[in-house]
């Protein structure tokens, strides 16, 4: 399986003219607000301090670029809180757009979403987004710690057929106890593989 190395923040970017070109894969992280992108970045490179974590949904407001060795994690902003502007959404959704739109250059997306909660109208539109224009995803459901054991697999079912995916489409993640996290990385070396 892939080793992570030293896992380090390359750069952020407000606009395409900020992007980070790259020959490595791009993998991006992307959910609605306050999901656990963040701590999900961090347990993937086991440095708590990698990513910035918040209580307070909407802190990114920018792409920020990781270089985890075999490849590149960017970390998009979070989608769907209701306590900014008009303009600044406005402004995210216009920056998401420019970052979908260079999809030649995106190897795989994975789209947090809550597993204690049914996936949100955002979260379906992102789903059917991605579908629509054919870029490869996997849904990662954040907060497993968060319910009972025997409650998993039955959330990550109902999960899947929410979203209309195949439920081994969908993986479980505690940025808690590390759960998930070899699975993330079996899929991440796919994708790896498929770019060699």
């Amino acid at each position: 399986m892939i080793k992570v190395g030293k896992a380090e923040f390359i750069k952020s970017a407000v606009s395409a003219s900020g992007f980070y070109r790259t020959d490595k894969p791009v993998i991006a992280v992307l959910g609605k607000s306050n999901v656990g992108k963040s701590s999900f970045i961090n347990m993937l490179a086991r440095n708590g301090k990698l990513a910035r974590t918040s209580n307070t949904p909407g802190r990114t407001r920018m792409i920020n670029y990781f270089d985890f060795g075999a490849f590149v994690l960017a970390d998009l902003p979070g989608y769907g809180f209701a306590k900014v502007s008009k303009a600044e959404k406005l402004s995210w959704a216009k920056l998401l757009d420019e970052f979908f739109a260079e999809k030649s250059r995106i190897s795989h997306v994975f789209s947090l979403m809550d597993l204690r909660h049914e996936p949100t109208a955002d979260d379906r539109d992102m789903v059917a987004y991605l579908n629509a224009e054919i870029i490869p995803f996997t849904v990662v459901a954040t907060k497993a710690d968060k319910i009972a054991k025997s409650k998993i697999k039955p959330a990550v079912r109902s999960l899947a057929a929410c979203v209309g995916l195949a439920e081994g489409n969908v993986i479980a993640v505690s940025s808690v106890d590390g759960r998930g996290r070899d699975d993330v990385l079996a899929c991440i070396e796919n994708v790896i593989n498929l770019k060699d």
